[in-house]
């Protein structure tokens, strides 16, 4: 049994890691690189294995840097199943259309403006193949997905339909099972709307990803408050707040808050615009999955028949013409728009047109990894680079890292430790200093316990 590390190796994105048992091949999550343009376009195109010699996907949640490259492997020759929950399955047909959907428009842009292009990885018509060979299973459902390897879904709580991947190995000629745990994402305790993560009470080995490994997120009681000033010194000042956020679940997140805050009259009802069509469509999504929620929301959707994600002040943006509009408005509004990076997508324009006016504030809720936009602003750089031009940075930057639905250091000590027999922890999914830094601290926290934190490309063999 062999296990290749094919992304998310000492960086954070990308995650693809192939698991060899049997004679067959499974890889668990097919991620697309998400930041520098001309870096990920080098890295996304890299197929280190041939999608054809692929049998089986197993997929932990729907965001981008765990199945945004799916429709490529397809494209080329990968035709095996691709098992993911519910959630996941209904999210990602949103989030992939989107994704070709950016990939063809900027390839538009860039004729229009008679610059050089390269192709889109995939387009529009490659993502129903995909969706037809999405296989679901509900959590704690024990499923056989190929000779000997039974597969268990459990809640990672970090998104809706996030899911822990468990995997009874039972090897040709091995006297009992190997278990291999993949975190996938994994979520915060206590936070609103989702369920809290589930523990794995055995293993023999993990990968486990360190995104936060050797960082405290600020509690969650406190980010109402933090928002509440932020919101309001702005709009005394008569400014706007841009929120880059990405679609799926840091946009319902902030909504959410945003609708506490004018409920209690904490802050004044300023108009609130959604602007990213994507965002509708995974709102609708989040309504028919309660089965996902924590009680406090499921009380809301199904006891009090109200939408947490809907409410008087809030307006969800779809058309061009209208995400226009918003900037000719001099009046103060709360704009959350994708990608959460800053990277494309909407959010380019809003900085653009508001980045220079020191009334403003960009307000920053998601993880920035290096070398994005994103990042530049949270390193507080004078001035910045948008569409190729040059903008001053002179509204207020802020960052409330509260929002987080990654685990952080604490949480990942946690979620380890509670895990018996464990022989062996790869990690993966953070920044090479993140990931040495936490193995340091884990070794500290379990003295007999052997850590890995692969290289990309590297293979390493499963002891049984």
């Amino acid at each position: 049994m062999k296990l290749q590390f094919l992304g998310a190796a000492r960086e954070v994105t990308g995650s693809k890691h192939l698991l060899t048992v049997n004679g067959k091949r499974i890889l668990l999550d097919c991620g697309l690189f998400q930041g520098h343009r001309k870096e990920a376009e080098v890295k996304n195109r890299q197929v280190l294995v041939d999608p054809t010699t692929i049998d089986a996907m197993i997929i932990s949640h729907a965001h981008m840097d765990h199945i945004g490259l799916i429709p490529y492997y397809v494209k080329h020759g990968f035709n095996g199943p691709i098992y993911c929950t519910d959630a996941t399955r209904d999210l990602s047909s949103y989030m992939l259309m989107d994704s070709a959907f950016i990939q063809m428009r900027e390839v538009e842009w860039m004729m229009k403006k008679g610059k050089p292009f390269v192709p889109p990885i995939y387009t529009e018509d490659d993502i129903p193949p995909v969706l037809q060979n999405m296989v679901t299973i509900g959590y704690h459902r024990e499923t056989e997905i190929v000779p000997g390897v039974k597969l268990t879904y459990y809640d990672a709580g970090h998104i809706l339909g996030s899911a822990i991947v468990h995997l009874q190995i039972m090897e040709k000629g091995a006297a009992h099972p190997v278990v291999l745990t993949f975190t996938g994402d994994l979520g915060r305790r206590g936070l609103p709307i989702l369920r809290n993560p589930e523990y794995i009470p055995y293993s023999d080995y993990l990968i486990c990803e360190t995104t936060y490994g050797n960082r405290f997120h600020k509690f969650i009681k406190d980010v109402d408050k933090h928002f509440k000033e932020l919101i309001n010194k702005v709009i005394k000042r008569g400014g706007k707040i841009i929120i880059p956020a990405f679609a799926l679940e840091r946009t319902q997140e902030v909504v959410f808050h945003l609708n506490n805050l004018m409920k209690n009259k904490d802050i004044p009802h300023v108009p609130i615009y959604v602007d990213s069509p994507l965002a509708v469509n995974l709102c609708d999504v989040f309504a028919r999955h309660p089965e996902c929620f924590d009680k406090e929301i499921n009380q809301e959707f199904i006891e009090n028949f109200k939408n947490p994600f809907g409410f008087g002040m809030l307006k969800y943006v779809e058309s061009v013409e209208e995400s226009k509009s918003l900037n000719n408005k001099d009046e103060p509004m709360i704009i959350i728009s994708a990608s959460g990076m800053c990277e494309f997508g909407r959010i380019l324009h809003h900085l653009k047109n508001n980045i220079s006016d020191p009334r403003n504030m960009v307000l920053i809720v998601g993880y920035q990894a290096e070398n994005t936009l994103g990042r530049k602003l949270v390193n507080k750089e004078p001035s910045v680079k948008i569409f190729g031009d040059t903008y001053p940075v002179l509204a207020d930057i802020e960052v409330i890292d509260a929002f987080s639905g990654h685990a952080d250091r604490s949480d990942l000590i946690d979620f380890v430790g509670h895990i018996d027999g464990l022989k062996k922890t790869f990690l993966v999914h953070g920044e090479q200093n993140q990931g040495l830094t936490f193995g340091e601290i884990l070794k500290q926290n379990h003295n007999d316990l052997d850590i890995a934190i692969p290289n990309l490309g590297e293979e390493f063999e499963i002891q049984l």
